[in-house]
């Protein structure tokens, strides 16, 4: 199956406003939909309310709206699709890639990021009756997965070097590699841009889209926006949250950062104003 018109997407999870690093993502993702006279969605990636901030959606979509990102068509929550997760779930269950995992933490913890399938066997595949487990997905069939990166270059990643994961959480949560892979095919993404902290997920998101027969976006990832101390500018890093006063220099910020060199008269440019010249000047060879 493939896409023939550019869809692209910017998806944050609504656990706090948005910051300097992820706004440069968004406008990475603004641009090159636009330099490509795609459409450019906003879906809001709210499947886990212990880590959500009460109003965060509407804040982001406001941020957003200052710095002059508007986004085509409706917003998409993914709390509202959770229909299609459950679809997709029973397919994978019918194909026989899923099994139950009662593993804790701590055992996870103790294998150091790679999962050794303990809970495969064949005895281990129904939980036992009162114990809470999470749903993995075997990925023995296919581990070696192959894309091309288009910022990048070609990728082959080996997934049994990290082992089957989790599609379903202990706490009954969709995870969020499964509910992307379904999010991405259903709303037509054609291209997914976001940040490298992400590219592990590239090849899991892959493996589900080819097992349940949809079809896959291409790909891209932009190094993250660190701090002094070279940490991801994130939320848990307190980064600070964009104020829409300083629209016009945050963007500008993030147009140097992307590898573009906005003229000195654009100082002065209004937020609209500085993301046509965004898009007029986006290269994905030069930039990033």
């Amino acid at each position: 199956m493939a896409f023939e018109n550019y869809v692209g997407r910017f998806a944050p999870s609504p656990t706090g406003p948005l910051h300097l690093g992820s706004l440069t993502t968004a406008v990475a993702s603004y641009l090159d939909a636009r330099a490509h006279r795609g459409r450019w969605l906003l879906r809001i990636e709210d499947l886990d309310p212990p880590r959500e901030v009460p109003g965060a959606a509407d804040t982001i979509a406001r941020q957003l709206e200052a710095h002059s990102l508007h986004w085509d068509g409706p917003i998409h929550y993914q709390s509202q699709r959770l229909a299609r997760y459950a679809d997709a779930l029973a397919r994978l269950a019918d194909l026989g890639l899923l099994y139950h995992c009662t593993c804790n933490r701590q055992r996870l913890h103790q294998l150091g990021g790679r999962y050794d399938g303990h809970c495969r066997a064949a005895e281990a595949r129904s939980a036992l009756p009162g114990q809470p487990s999470a749903l993995r997905v075997c990925v023995t069939s296919q581990p070696l997965i192959e894309y091309r990166d288009f910022l990048g270059g070609t990728e082959r990643v080996d997934l049994g070097e990290r082992g089957d994961f989790v599609v379903r959480r202990r706490d009954g949560l969709i995870a969020y590699q499964l509910a992307v892979a379904v999010d991405d095919a259903a709303q037509g993404i054609t291209h997914v841009l976001r940040g490298a902290d992400l590219v592990e997920s590239t090849p899991r998101q892959i493996f589900l889209l080819g097992a349940l027969r949809l079809p896959r976006p291409h790909y891209g990832h932009a190094p993250v926006v660190c701090d002094a101390l070279g940490r991801k500018l994130s939320k848990q890093n307190h980064a600070p949250a964009l104020r829409h006063r300083d629209a016009s220099a945050n963007l500008l910020w993030a147009l140097r950062w992307l590898g573009l060199q906005p003229d000195a008269e654009l100082a002065a440019a209004t937020p609209d104003e500085l993301l046509q010249w965004g898009t007029k000047h986006w290269s994905r060879l030069r930039n990033i």
